[in-house]
């Protein structure tokens, strides 16, 4: 057998050794803790064990344009991923707000929490003026403490007319929204994350955060990246959020030229623990 082809079954069992073994074969020396594959049946709700839908149109803080809706036209399972939509529509919600666009907000509150870890998710990301598709993590105890005491961080964030750049972020007391701690990743040559699937992930341990994209650590952030006297936050279990977003102060709103409806693609989200 060709050297080059033996290499690439040595690779191929590798993989399949470390995902039997819930290690992840992106990042050595972690172990699966929690992940969903999005592998139900076809037009299927998200797994309602592992996620729930926040639901309504009142802005959520950042002036947005949709209503976030549980129905399958927003967030559905479609041939092994989590499909969200957003759409150009007339809708009403229940909370009585009228919006010219839906979209779903799911996240897994109540369901799932962890301090620290290895958090990712394959995405492929929705395109246009107007569109912010995120994948985030919040501070557990936000209900008792409120934002941005509880934390905030943003694995990824895209604005839509920015196709070939995606958002990392910390979120705390005295360094949040437009102050918070951000650092940008271009792709190269111009490709855009709305070709195809990328590898968003943080991991995130005792003092210090690191901000990957596909294999490509672009950010490292510790207690010494804050404002003078600000609290470092990040030592409590956090929960997951996925949701595209459209309009708000960050990405603006929808113009002429962004289509719709406008999907982001959730392949897999993974989270590991540190191997002992």
């Amino acid at each position: 057998m060709h050297r080059s082809r033996i290499a690439v079954l040595v690779g191929s069992l590798l993989i399949v050794a470390l995902a039997l073994s819930g290690e992840s074969s992106a990042r050595p020396g972690w172990k699966l803790a929690w992940s969903d594959e999005f592998n139900g049946a076809e037009g299927a709700s998200p797994d309602p064990a592992k996620w729930t839908f926040e639901l309504g149109g009142a802005g959520w803080g950042n002036d947005e344009l949709e209503t976030y809706t549980a129905r399958p036209a927003n967030a559905r399972l479609h041939h092994g991923k989590l499909v969200i939509t957003a759409r150009r529509e007339p809708f009403t919600g229940s909370d009585g707000i009228a919006r010219a666009y839906t979209s779903a907000r799911l996240k897994s509150e109540g369901k799932f929490e962890q301090r620290y870890g290895r958090f990712e998710a394959r995405l492929k990301l929705p395109t246009g003026r107007g569109l912010w598709p995120a994948f985030w993590l919040v501070g557990a105890k936000c209900d008792k403490v409120g934002w941005p005491q509880c934390g905030e961080i943003d694995i990824m964030e895209n604005v839509g007319s920015e196709p070939s750049v995606v958002l990392g972020s910390l979120h705390g007391p005295g360094y949040s929204g437009a102050d918070s701690i951000t650092a940008r990743y271009t792709l190269p040559g111009g490709k855009r994350f709305s070709d195809g699937y990328h590898l968003f992930a943080v991991e995130w341990e005792p003092g210090v955060v690191r901000f990957y994209v596909d294999h490509d650590l672009y950010a490292t952030r510790t207690p010494a990246d804050l404002p003078p006297g600000a609290t470092w936050v990040f030592d409590h279990p956090f929960f997951i959020i996925l949701n595209v977003a459209v309009g708000g102060g960050l990405p603006g709103s929808p113009d002429a030229a962004t289509i719709f409806p406008q999907e982001m693609s959730v392949d897999y989200v993974r989270v590991y623990e540190r191997k002992p």
